[in-house]
């Protein structure tokens, strides 16, 4: 026993004594290698490969899902979390050590302020959430509607992205209704058309996705506020694939409200959500969670925001997660993705037996592209992948495969599903 007691104690002494607790202390996970290159050439996106902990041999095409956490993230969120265990007695809560370990009871104003410069807005419009659905929630629970009032969705949401209004109609009275979406869509007007066609003058919020999760469509956000605005229609963006993915800047957009989840192509930990709530119309927006500053008049992202005890270890990860975004470079960052997403569909459209069901209008793609081969199903596509080459993008339905794209992927991924796709023919 004394020997056991000796190495426990050698053990914690030697975890005190490190600036830095890691997740893998065989690696240097440092991201300073990235800050100064200016040639992004395909070494350089080598180099930001060797940052993810993915596994060698085996290719993530699920981004739109979720996306892999960067080994300076993880080493960012077990630092914090281990300093915090191992020195629970040395913190003094009174001297400002609080939110390290409180998250739901602090603003946060310097991570808020990092992501207003991603989405241009004030950081007090931001609010740092879980996920997309809580900044859907603290919306739609926040209005104030009434009975007969209309809420209007597209047929094409994320099985997520229609909850909260479903239940308002249901708890208020309120009528739930679905534009119904072009498919495939190439024409931006053709999409605004098919929204308004659905809009009556007791229509009050129009809450449409800013990238369809299914197909990966980019939609036409700015003409679609615009004309809602013309005629005092509340807008609320679902923007839980964009952040990170596509240019996010609200203010250019002129929507109300806007959420996302930063877990997915930010590359943030999952639980990293965000939303924007336009400082015109906060004011209108109902508190749904309630904590001591719940009534917050000066900063209403934070007031919004209020959720109590949280992980602060994630926090730590998220604001990693946005120095990371910001070392690689926002155009850097979002380019690359738009260059393999077109690497992936110029390759697919060549190809007779494969049907691409989402947009080939560049205007309108990013990242996602879903597609069927002819005499297979998703799941055998998917499988058919995995098996041949360990390969794994993601079935979305009977026919449709959705393969994801980000900066971690080459395009010699892409080619070799390429060439297996190619071979079904």
């Amino acid at each position: 026993m004394s020997h056991r007691r000796k190495f426990l104690k050698q053990g914690a002494a030697a975890m005190m004594s490190l600036p830095l607790l890691s997740f893998d202390p065989k690696k240097d996970w440092s991201i300073d290698s990235l800050k100064y290159v200016t040639d992004k050439d395909d070494d350089y996106w080598k180099m930001v490969r060797k940052q993810f902990p993915l596994k060698e041999g085996q290719t993530y095409f699920n981004n739109g899902t979720m996306g892999p956490t960067s080994g300076y993230v993880l080493d960012k969120m077990f630092d914090h979390i281990m300093h915090w265990n191992v020195e629970a007695a040395t913190v003094d809560y009174k001297n400002g050590s609080g939110p390290e370990l409180l998250t739901g009871y602090f603003p946060y104003e310097e991570l808020r302020t990092k992501l207003a410069k991603i989405v241009n807005c004030d950081f007090k419009e931001i609010s740092l959430t879980q996920n997309a659905t809580f900044g859907m929630n603290y919306v739609g629970m926040g209005l104030d509607l009434k009975k007969g009032d209309e809420l209007l969705n597209t047929n094409q949401e994320h099985g997520g992205g229609f909850g909260a209004w479903q239940l308002l109609a249901k708890r208020k009275g309120c009528v739930y209704k679905q534009a119904t979406m072009p498919e495939p869509a190439n024409d931006p007007q053709a999409i605004v058309d098919a929204i308004f066609k659905e809009v009556t003058p007791k229509t009050k919020v129009i809450a449409v996705p800013h990238i369809i999760s299914g197909f990966g469509t980019v939609m036409p956000v700015k003409q679609i506020c615009a004309e809602a605005k013309k005629r005092g229609i509340f807008t609320i963006l679902d923007g839980a694939q964009c952040v990170g993915h596509v240019k996010v800047d609200v203010k250019d957009i002129g929507c109300d409200a806007y959420y996302s989840s930063l877990h997915k192509w930010l590359l943030a930990p999952a639980g990293s959500g965000l939303l924007y709530i336009n400082k015109d119309v906060v004011d209108g927006i109902w508190s749904t969670i309630a904590s001591y500053n719940w009534d917050n008049q000066d900063d209403h992202g934070f007031r919004l925001m209020q959720n109590g005890t949280g992980n602060a270890g994630l926090m730590a990860g998220y604001d990693a997660a946005v120095d990371f975004f910001n070392t690689i470079g926002h155009d850097v960052w979002i380019g690359r993705i738009k260059e393999l997403g077109m690497h992936l569909r110029d390759g697919l459209k060549e190809m007779k037996h494969v049907t691409i069901f989402s947009s080939t209008n560049e205007e309108l793609a990013a990242g996602i592209t879903t597609y069927g081969v002819e005499g297979m199903t998703g799941p055998e596509l998917q499988k058919y992948l995995w098996e041949k080459e360990r390969l794994q993008p993601r079935s979305v339905g009977a026919k449709m495969l959705r393969h994801s794209v980000h900066i971690y992927n080459s395009k010699e991924e892409i080619d070799r599903a390429l060439n297996l796709i190619s071979g079904l023919a």
